[in-house]
């Protein structure tokens, strides 16, 4: 019997995790970039929806790639990095602003999910 942790974490699911890490970071920047997000996509507050999203292309980035320390330090310098670009981005967009608020809202996203797919694949061992 296969466990759960084990198709998670498979080569196999390893490409999927990549696929839906490119999504995910496509569908981030397109609502982060347009004038007015869709309501139907958030949760009603900011920070929440910016927390949720990088938690889950962490989580999806670490599956993806494996975790190590080391890994898992890149993989989250670069979502941090996304963030920026994004917050920089958003200061040149009409009816949108960078805030630094919701940088730190995804650092502690990007934290959170490394935390949570590290505990899963750690379970797994």
């Amino acid at each position: 019997m296969i466990m759960w942790t084990s198709m998670l974490t498979s080569p196999r699911a390893q490409r999927y995790w990549k696929v839906l890490l490119w999504m995910g970071v496509v569908v981030t920047l397109v609502l982060a970039l347009v004038p007015t997000p869709p309501k139907a996509l958030s949760t009603g507050w900011d920070k929440a929806d910016h927390l949720g999203a990088f938690g889950c292309l962490a989580v999806a980035g670490s599956l993806a790639w494996g975790s190590g320390w080391r890994r898992s330090l890149w993989l989250g310098l670069t979502l941090v990095a996304f963030g920026g670009l994004i917050e920089i981005l958003q200061s040149f967009i009409p009816y949108r602003q960078a805030d630094w608020r919701d940088l730190l809202a995804d650092s502690l996203g990007v934290l959170l999910g490394l935390v949570f797919s590290t505990a899963v694949t750690a379970w797994k061992r």
